[in-house]
């Protein structure tokens, strides 16, 4: 195992394991931490050819350890990543980046001033329907893209640190940001709590980009059954990607639509087309990337801008929910982040 690539895996709860066993399949995983004694123990009977660290500070001190992956409570990814890159780590954290957008724009300073790779995990962007889906619409195949909503519906698991948000929708803005290419105009959020005071269960948030593009994030944890589903309306074509769909049928391509006929719109009806994409587990190839880019020293497709941009959204949200529904502007934090 070269030197360049011994990452320690911190945290190895409910996520973190599928971390560990992914870097561990890579070839690059050189330790795990984790506080709790049981966990560790189960670690050493999995992978008795690894480090086991019980304290973050002997993951610090370890001159051998070249990076991190973090999955941990979102409200210690900040710290924790911050004192790693101080440390001489790279930095590979799960969403979201941070639980501030303060605390995102200290990680990416302290990245650039340490020279640290810094990445989120923002998982679908490394999920093969997802970048298929990419490519079909730089190619034009759905025309001009016009409208794309998002649905990401689960009964359970519910949190205590953070809402139905910050939960689940950092994935689909990290999506819609990605295909639409922008930051919005602005954001408007509304939702609900029901389980708990202030701890929203369900929310709907609506983005508006310059470019006359809308989408809107339906989240809920209280929710009969598993629903996620991506679906982008162009000008000429709809794709739909439904991640709990068999693989054959995960990217469709629509050929629905209206033509106008006599001055009036009329619905055109066409069949589901299934996109084949390579089928590969979008984790792996997320820390692969990971490992690479500590390796070659170059940015991250989902480096501490793009999480910084995801965090501004979910910030301008959680404002919008908090005030009924208030439009939010983004225009002055994305000048604060151009400016870094």
């Amino acid at each position: 195992m070269g030197s360049k690539n011994n990452i320690v895996a911190i945290g190895h709860g409910y996520w973190g394991k599928n971390v560990t066993r992914n870097l561990h399949q890579l070839g690059v995983l050189s330790g795990v931490c984790e506080a709790y004694a049981p966990m560790r123990e189960q670690v050493a009977k999995l992978y008795p050819d690894i480090k086991l660290y019980a304290d973050v500070k002997e993951v610090l001190n370890d001159e051998d350890v070249s990076g991190v992956a973090i999955s941990t409570p979102a409200e210690t990814h900040a710290p924790l990543a911050i004192a790693a890159m101080r440390a001489g780590k790279d930095v590979f954290v799960e969403k979201p980046l941070a639980l501030t957008y303060a605390d995102g724009v200290k990680m990416l300073q302290t990245a650039q001033t340490h020279n640290r790779i810094l990445m989120v995990g923002h998982l679908l962007e490394y999920h093969a329907a997802v970048l298929k889906l990419e490519s079909l619409i730089k190619d034009g195949v759905l025309g001009k893209v016009q409208y794309v909503y998002s649905n990401r519906l689960n009964l359970g698991k519910f949190r205590r640190e953070e809402n139905i948000l910050w939960s689940f929708a950092p994935h689909d803005i990290a999506v819609i940001l990605r295909l639409i290419g922008e930051a919005p105009l602005e954001v408007m959020a509304t939702g609900g709590a029901y389980l708990q005071p202030n701890i929203a269960d369900t929310t709907v948030t609506n983005l508006l980009f310059d470019n006359g593009v809308r989408a809107h994030i339906f989240v809920s944890w209280l929710h009969p059954f598993k629903e996620q589903k991506l679906v982008v309306v162009g000008s000429d074509k709809m794709a739909v990607f439904n991640d709990t769909e068999p693989i054959e049928r995960k990217l469709m391509l629509v050929d629905k639509g209206a033509d106008w006929v006599d001055n009036a719109p009329v619905p055109r009806q066409g069949e589901g087309v299934a996109v084949p994409f390579d089928v590969t587990e979008p984790l792996k190839e997320e820390l692969r990337h990971f490992a690479d880019c500590i390796s070659t020293r170059t940015q991250p497709r989902t480096d501490g801008h793009n999480g910084l941009r995801v965090l501004q959204v979910l910030q301008a949200a959680q404002h919008s929910l908090q005030t009924g529904g208030t439009r939010v502007p983004l225009f002055q934090s994305v000048n604060m982040i151009q400016n870094l």
